[in-house]
């Protein structure tokens, strides 16, 4: 050809470069001295690099540690104060209209509290475990809840509802209640999303005893089966719905949204609660969850669990300390405490709470576990340490965190709550707390 004969680009130029320049860019000249240490140094900052994200990666988890536990108290905090509020307004003289408004306020402010506890519980699963918490709960009453929870959702669509509750369910159980919410909040999420027309409808009953299928004495399997007549899905589909942030596909993804972490998250659960969860196809479209989970019953409430229907009518007004920094959560306490006949002061920081106790004329205090400066903890164990009679004070841990509460009591707390607190959860521990305060004084 005759283009192989022309030269090249390179050449072209050193045809116009003298010779003794030419050959000062030969493979014997200093250049490639020059470009040997540019290498040398690409290979230093490319050892250098690997190296720090080396160190980067070992120090990631204590990162991500960090980074949930702001996020966990940050969304809880208001989360806390719209429950709150609701709860007030719940027991304010309101006609029907005005009461479906503020059941809506408090459904979307359990389920975004609910979403929250799944999303830490995925992103930590993988380092430390999932944990299920054992408290008692009426299973019964929370079935219902998530009943009127599904029939709310599809009336704002337009859909139709059923909800079907065995009779035969246990009414008192040992479990975790706030996950196992999530949990079914999230199928119903799912069920109302991808149902344009039709309806979703929600199926609870015991299982398993019968034929065996749950050992241990003491042990009731429970069945929640959410179905829907919306988009279906293929078995290919239902394979990698389980997946850590996977969708059934591209298309789910682009039309509905979602990052898809929700029913891995559903699934490790069920499993933690010794069960697990399936899907199948509906004849005719749709699709059908079945969530399995197993609990422990209990024959009757604890003791004190349910002596008090209106708790805040047992106890005097109450002088409370409330070591909390965020301006929101302030007015929201203040407005429960008032409502619930107490009176409250409020101190910002860690520091400040075991001087203000010395000062006197406190009942209990209500100490949040993040705090700037100081946290929680340490400011319990300086009030602890103030000795009697101060220092004997009923104190409540607040967090948004359930796993800070084993760190508050260590440190001398006598009760704890996990945000978002409620109005008569407050009242209970107070009551209870007070009281142990005064016996042991």
């Amino acid at each position: 050809m005759a283009s192989s004969s022309r030269p090249g680009r390179s050449q072209r130029r050193l045809k116009n470069i003298p010779p003794k320049k030419r050959r000062a860019g030969g493979t014997a000249g200093k250049p490639r001295k020059a470009v040997t240490k540019k290498a040398a140094a690409n290979k230093a900052a490319t050892n250098r690099a690997a190296a720090k994200n080396a160190a980067g990666k070992t120090a990631v988890p204590g990162i991500v540690e960090t980074v949930l536990a702001t996020f966990a108290h940050e969304v809880r905090t208001p989360l806390t104060g719209i429950l709150a509020i609701s709860d007030l307004l719940a027991t304010s003289d309101l006609d029907e209209r005005e009461r479906r408004w503020v059941d809506t306020i408090k459904a979307g402010a359990e389920h975004l509290a609910s979403l929250a506890t799944l999303f830490v519980d995925a992103a930590r699963s993988g380092r430390s475990g999932f944990g299920v918490r054992r408290d008692f709960f009426d299973l019964r009453t929370l079935a219902h809840s998530v009943g009127d929870s599904l029939a709310g959702r599809a009336t704002a669509k337009g859909l139709q509802s059923r909800v079907e509750i065995s009779e035969k369910l246990p009414a008192f159980v040992t479990g975790d209640p706030v996950r196992l919410r999530a949990a079914l909040e999230n199928l119903i999420d799912n069920a109302t999303k991808f149902t344009e027309q039709g309806g979703v409808a929600l199926t609870v009953q015991p299982t398993g005893e019968a034929k065996g299928q749950v050992k241990g004495k003491g042990k009731v399997g429970v069945t929640f089966a959410v179905s829907d007549s919306g988009i279906g899905l293929t078995l290919a589909e239902i394979k990698r719905l389980f997946r850590p942030f996977s969708q059934a596909n591209v298309r789910i993804a682009t039309r509905f949204g979602g990052a898809g972490l929700g029913l891995s998250s559903v699934k490790q659960l069920a499993r933690a609660m010794g069960g697990d969860i399936a899907v199948t196809p509906r004849r005719g479209g749709g699709t059908t969850f079945t969530l399995t989970v197993v609990l422990d019953r209990a024959e009757a409430s604890p003791a004190g669990s349910d002596r008090d229907e209106h708790p805040q009518d047992h106890v005097r007004g109450l002088r409370i300390l409330s070591v909390e920094d965020n301006p929101f959560g302030r007015v929201v306490l203040n407005t429960v405490l008032t409502e619930l006949g107490h009176q409250a002061e409020f101190v910002g920081r860690g520091e400040d709470a075991a001087g203000r106790v010395l000062q006197g004329g406190f009942d209990a205090v209500l100490m949040d576990m993040v705090l700037p400066g100081i946290d929680g903890i340490e400011a319990i164990k300086r009030i602890r340490a103030l000795g009697p009679p101060f220092g004997a004070i009923a104190i409540i841990g607040v967090s948004g965190r359930s796993e800070d509460e084993t760190s508050a009591r260590g440190a001398g707390a006598d009760a704890f709550l996990v945000k978002p607190v409620s109005p008569r959860a407050l009242a209970i521990v107070l009551l209870e707390a007070t009281r142990h305060a005064a016996a042991g004084t």
